[in-house]
C-alpha cells in the first residue's frame, strides 16, 4: 500500500473531528489490506462474519466461502494451492474433504485449518 497522502480533509462536528475524507484510491487500497488482515489476525477458531454468511445464506461450502471472501477466482486459488482449477472445483463442491486437504488449502491461503471447519 502506498504511503498516505497529505490530502486528507477533516470534517468537524461541534468543534471535534468527526470524519476524515481521503482520496478514493487510497480508500480502496485500505479496504483490500483490511480484508487480508482480518483473515490472518483472527484466532484459529474464529471465522469472519462474511464467510459464515456465504455458507448460511448462499449455501456455499466453507472452502468456496473462504475463496470468495479472499477475492480469488478458482484459477488463482488453485494456483496458490498447487492444484488444477478442476481439482479445486471438486474440492469446493465436496463436504467430505480430508483434514490434510483442508490444511494444505489453509496454509496456501494464509488462514488456519480450523477456520475451514464450520
Amino acid at each position: 500500500m502506498s504511503a498516505l497522502t497529505e490530502n486528507i480533509q477533516t470534517i468537524m462536528v461541534n468543534g471535534h473531528p468527526a470524519f476524515a475524507v481521503i482520496p478514493y484510491k487510497e480508500y480502496t487500497q485500505m479496504r483490500r489490506k483490511l480484508k487480508t488482515l482480518k483473515a490472518t489476525e483472527l484466532a484459529p477458531d474464529e471465522v469472519p462474519h462474511e464467510v459464515a454468511k456465504l455458507v448460511l445464506e448462499k449455501g456455499f461450502t466453507i472452502i468456496k466461502s473462504w475463496r470468495v471472501y479472499l477475492r480469488m477466482n478458482q484459477e488463482e486459488a488453485a494456483k496458490k494451492i498447487g492444484i488444477t482449477q478442476a481439482a479445486l472445483s471438486q474440492i469446493e463442491n465436496s463436504t467430505k474433504n480430508k483434514p490434510s486437504t483442508l490444511k494444505r488449502i489453509a496454509d496456501a491461503w494464509g488462514i488456519y485449518p480450523e477456520q475451514m471447519e464450520l
